[in-house]
C-alpha cells in the first residue's frame, strides 16, 4: 500500500455516547390499589350525600299530595308560595345584607389584626393569640344573654346592625388567625424592598402584600358569609319584627306546632342553599388555596 492510499483510509467510527439513564418512576403505594377499591367507597359516599338533596328537590317540585319518586308533573307552586305568601323575598334580602356586611367587616378587621400579629412583636402577643384560640371553644349560645343586654342598652334590638356586629365578633378570632398565618408566608423582604423604593408601610402593604393575600381574603370572607347566612340564634334573639328576619328564621316559621308544609319547607331550603352553592362553585380554587396556606405556618 502506497503512502497516498494509506492517507485515504477512512477513519474508524467514533462510538456513540451512552444514553443517560432514565429517571426511575417513583413508586407510590396507592398505584398498586385497584381502581374499584377507590371508586366504590367514593360512589357510596356520593350516593348518601346526594340522596338528601334529591329528596328536598323532589318535595319542592312535585305537586302537594303526590307520592311519586320522580318530580313529574313538575310544579313551582311551592317556590311561589314561600317567596310571596311567606315573605321569603324579604328574608332573602335581609340575609344578603347581613352576609355581605359581615363579610366586609370581618375581612377588614381581620386584615388589620392579622398584619399586626404577623409583623409586630409586643409583650402580650402570646397571651393574645391564646385568647383568640380559647375563644373558639366558647359556643355562640353562651354569648346570647350578654350580647342581648349590650344591644338593649345601645337600643339596637330589632336592628340588622346587631346581627351584623354579633356575627363579625363571632368570626373574628379564626379569621384573624388565618390571615396572620397567611401574611407570614409573604416574604418580609418584599416589603423592605418597597420601603427602599420610597414607599411607606401602608403603601407597601397595599401594593406588594395585599395582592398576594387574595386567596386568604377570599377564604376568610366566604367563611364569614356562609356562617352568617346560615346562623339561626343571633337573628332569632335580636330580631323581633318579621320584616327584619333572615332566611334561617324564615325556615323555622314554616314548621307549625301540628303540621309541616313539606313542599314549602323544601322550596325554602332550596332557596337558602342555591346562593351558597353558586358562591362556592366560583371560589372553590381560591378557597382551598387560602385555607391550606393559612394553616401551614403558625
Amino acid at each position: 500500500m502506497s503512502v497516498k492510499e494509506a492517507t485515504q483510509v477512512a477513519p474508524a467510527p467514533v462510538p456513540a455516547a451512552p444514553e443517560p439513564p432514565r429517571p426511575r418512576k417513583k413508586h407510590r403505594a396507592y398505584d398498586e390499589v385497584p381502581r374499584w377499591q377507590i371508586y366504590l367507597p367514593l360512589s357510596i359516599y356520593l350516593v348518601f350525600t346526594l340522596i338528601p338533596f334529591y329528596w328536598i328537590l323532589l318535595f319542592s317540585l312535585r305537586p302537594a299530595g303526590s307520592t311519586s319518586l320522580v318530580p313529574w308533573p313538575m310544579t313551582f307552586d311551592h317556590f311561589e308560595k314561600v317567596w310571596t305568601e311567606r315573605s321569603f323575598g324579604t328574608y332573602f334580602q335581609n340575609s344578603v345584607l347581613v352576609g355581605l356586611a359581615t363579610l366586609l367587616m370581618t375581612t377588614l378587621v381581620a386584615l388589620a389584626g392579622g398584619y399586626a400579629l404577623a409583623r409586630f412583636n409586643f409583650k402580650i402577643k402570646r397571651a393574645f393569640m391564646l385568647a383568640l384560640l380559647c375563644s373558639q371553644f366558647v359556643p355562640g349560645a353562651l354569648l346570647l344573654v350578654p350580647l342581648f343586654e349590650i344591644f338593649a342598652e345601645l337600643q339596637m334590638i330589632n336592628s340588622l346592625g346587631s346581627v351584623i356586629i354579633a356575627e363579625t365578633v363571632f368570626q373574628l378570632p379564626l379569621s384573624m388567625i388565618l390571615i396572620s398565618n397567611f401574611i407570614k408566608n409573604v416574604p418580609y423582604s418584599l416589603e423592605e424592598a418597597a420601603w427602599v423604593d420610597g414607599c411607606n408601610r401602608m403603601t407597601a402593604f397595599r401594593i406588594v402584600v395585599l395582592p398576594l393575600l387574595r386567596p386568604g381574603l377570599i377564604a376568610v370572607g366566604s367563611f364569614a358569609f356562609v356562617h352568617s347566612w346560615n346562623h339561626f340564634l343571633f337573628a332569632l334573639m335580636f330580631l323581633n319584627n318579621q320584616e327584619k328576619q333572615t332566611i334561617p328564621v324564615g325556615l323555622n316559621t314554616l314548621m307549625g306546632a301540628d303540621s309541616v308544609d313539606l313542599g314549602a319547607l323544601a322550596a325554602g331550603g332550596i332557596i337558602a342553599a342555591v346562593p351558597v352553592v353558586i358562591v362556592f362553585a366560583f371560589i372553590q380554587k381560591w378557597l382551598i388555596t387560602g385555607f391550606s396556606a393559612g394553616a401551614v405556618k403558625g
